[in-house]
Order: structure tokens, then sequence, then C-alpha cells
């Protein structure tokens, strides 16, 4: 869950937007005291914090939750706008894992928010997903079904990692299309549809669990009986 802190609700959207648009979930808040009264109830994975907020600015927020035990450990990425050099150093010395520039890209946003949690997640033993005989092996970049390598292409290994790590969600054309493509979903484009197929006829048996749902995209069975 990575939480946008912005009171410009029509870039806070924007910012919502794009990361749902990645495959992640999000929530918003406008100022800092929903914010608090929030992360009493659950913790996000990671912070996006504008530095100018009503009241408690972003700084203090910042501050406040370093200073915690229990909070300390969540990422934050700061916004700050162009020539706002002294609270983006000031963000960065307090412990911000990193910041963002007004007006900036989204893409930039969505690449940022990648990285910072490739580096504050905790390194796993091993990273494999199964269903069935199915084997996805996250760190070799591998896939087995039932004893047999399956070679896939690094879209079509993507597009499998995105449905084994979520099985059962539904993955629109859009997410898809950000998360794997990085770019935004062209309507017209059959790509998507071609990579879907190929991936199918690969994985065999296990390529029925790939469930087509129409006018909105795909997703991956949760029940496999084999």
């Amino acid at each position: 869950m990575i939480w946008c802190i912005e009171d410009d609700a029509s870039i806070r959207d924007i910012e919502m937007y794009a990361l749902n648009s990645a495959g992640f979930e999000t929530k918003g808040f406008e100022e800092g005291l929903s914010f608090w009264d929030e992360l009493k109830r659950e913790k996000p994975e990671l912070i996006i914090l504008d530095v100018m907020l009503p009241g408690m600015d972003g700084v203090e927020i910042l501050k406040k939750l370093r200073d915690s035990m229990e909070y300390k450990g969540i990422p934050v990425i700061m916004a700050t706008a162009k020539g706002q050099d002294y609270d983006r150093i000031k963000g960065l010395d307090l412990g911000a894992d990193d910041y963002l520039v007004k007006p900036f890209n989204m893409m930039e946003m969505v690449s940022r928010v990648k990285a910072v949690l490739r580096r504050t997640q905790p390194m796993q033993v091993s990273q494999l997903l199964k269903v069935g005989g199915l084997v996805v092996n996250l760190d070799e970049h591998t896939v087995i079904a039932d004893g047999n390598r399956v070679l896939l292409t690094y879209k079509e290994f993507e597009l499998l990692r995105m449905f084994l790590t979520r099985p059962g969600m539904v993955f629109s054309r859009e997410q898809l299309f950000m998360q794997v493509w990085n770019v935004e979903y062209m309507g017209d484009s059959r790509t998507l549809d071609m990579h879907i197929r190929t991936l199918r006829q690969k994985l065999g048996e296990y390529g029925k669990m790939i469930e087509t749902v129409r006018n909105v995209g795909y997703r991956w069975e949760v029940a496999y009986d084999k």
C-alpha cells in the first residue's frame, strides 16, 4: 500500500492513478491529521510526502516519523516544488529515502517508488511462486511446469509474475501495460493479447488458468485442480 500525502486534489488523484496502473494499492491524504489517524490502524509500504501542507508540513511529518520507534522504518519519498532546495536538503538530512521535484513525471515517480522499495524491503532467501506443478523462481528467472523447463521471454515472464503474485486479482490492460511495458495502454494495440496467447500456449495445461475478463483485462484463477 502506497500512501500519498498531497493537499492538491488534482495532483494527488494523478499520483494515485499512476500507482494503481502500476499495480500498487494506494490511499490519499490532504493533510497530516487524517494521515496520523490512519497510521494508528495500519502501516503503508511507502509514503509519498509533499513538503507544503496545511497545518503540519511535510518536513515536520517526516521528523515525527523518524523520531518514532514504530514508524521510523517506513520509506518516504519527499515531493518538493522547484527551488525548495532548503526543504529538500533538510528532508534528506532527516532521513527521506528519495525526493521528487515538482512538476515531476508520473513514470519517474513510479520508477522511484519501485527503486526505494527494492532498497528498503528485506531480502528473501528464496522467491518462489508455486501453483500445482508450476514453479516460478523470481531470483533465477526460471519457470518449471511439471518438471519441464518453460522458456519465456522477459515480457511473458513479467506477465506471469504479476498474475501469480496476486492470484484472483483482475489486472486491467492499463495496469499490465504500465507495469510490464512501462508505457500507457494503446487501445488499438494487440500486443498484450499476442503475449497472453503465447504465454498460455507455452504453459500448456496451466495456461488455462489465465482468464480473460471481458472489457476489463486478465487474471489468474485462484483454484487449481489438476
